[in-house]
């Protein structure tokens, strides 16, 4: 039986960089010292989730916050997913970049966040990440002893194409690093990572930064795993803390070859529609 312990920590998240990697840094030894395998950071998590902010704290590959998270993994001996950061290149133009290290600290896979976060709700939150962001590319999956893995950010999660696409390169679980509002969180994160699960018969992970009604944005917390058949193993509330969960990969194998989605696609239908 492919079992993996995934610890999610849900952290406050302060103006201070290095103290919000010393925090994430206590956490990840509390997780690592109940056995976890691997680790997932909130998504922005070393700054207050502003875009006037992004420029500000981001930095090159290489830098600060990615040796930091390169040597929490090592020093752990975990895998550990970096939440995500706001990365420059050369160019000066700035991603929500997620950093994913293997248990010796090397980098192991790397998410630029594809769907930026603009949204305008009547009487509710309005948020533009494309006014100091640029939208990466690519799919990503990564390998692990324990299989493969999908990882994307937050607002990308809202797309079902890009969650079936990390499925069918054979990732078993998805993880989202996110930061979703109290617009948005009461209304969909539950029922998005649900629907997530069970369309793609993988386990979906959410982890968010907890709580703080004083920010200029306040994030829902609310860390989740789902099950493939749908069902909620765990839910976080809005406080700081971390939760370990052990998943059973085999799991993933049993419901989708009782109910077979993945490898079940018309794929005569769909090239009929294309004529």
């Amino acid at each position: 039986m492919k079992k993996i312990k995934i610890a999610l920590i849900q952290m406050h998240v302060e103006d201070d960089k290095s103290k919000n990697l010393q925090t994430a840094n206590k956490f990840i030894k509390y997780a690592a010292d109940e056995g976890c395998d691997l680790a997932v950071l909130p998504e922005m998590f070393t700054t207050p989730y502003k875009t006037d902010n992004f420029p500000l704290y981001a930095e090159l590959e290489g830098d600060k916050s990615f040796i930091s998270l390169s040597n929490m993994a090592k020093e752990n001996n975990i895998y550990l997913v970096g939440g995500s950061i706001p990365e420059k290149d050369e160019k000066n133009l700035v991603y929500n970049t997620s950093y994913v290290f293997d248990r010796n600290g090397y980098k192991i896979g790397k998410h630029r966040k594809v769907h930026l976060f603009d949204i305008d709700i009547t009487g509710g939150q309005s948020f533009k990440e494309s006014d100091t962001l640029t939208a990466g590319d690519n799919i990503t999956v990564f390998d692990t002893q324990f299989g493969k893995i999908g990882l994307c950010i937050c607002f990308d999660f809202r797309f079902p194409e890009l969650a079936r696409l990390m499925a069918q390169a054979g990732a078993k679980v998805i993880i989202v690093p996110a930061a979703f509002n109290m617009t948005t969180g009461p209304a969909h994160w539950e029922l998005m990572f649900r629907s997530r699960a069970v369309d793609n018969q993988v386990y979906t992970i959410g982890c968010a930064p907890s709580r703080n009604i004083n920010s200029c944005y306040v994030s829902y917390g609310n860390s989740i795993v789902v099950s493939p058949w749908g069902d909620i193993l765990y839910k976080m509330d809005e406080k700081e803390g971390y939760k370990i969960i052990e998943l059973n990969l085999d799991y993933v194998d049993k419901i989708r070859k009782e109910l077979p989605l993945i490898s079940a696609r018309r794929t005569d239908l769909y090239e009929l529609n294309k004529k």
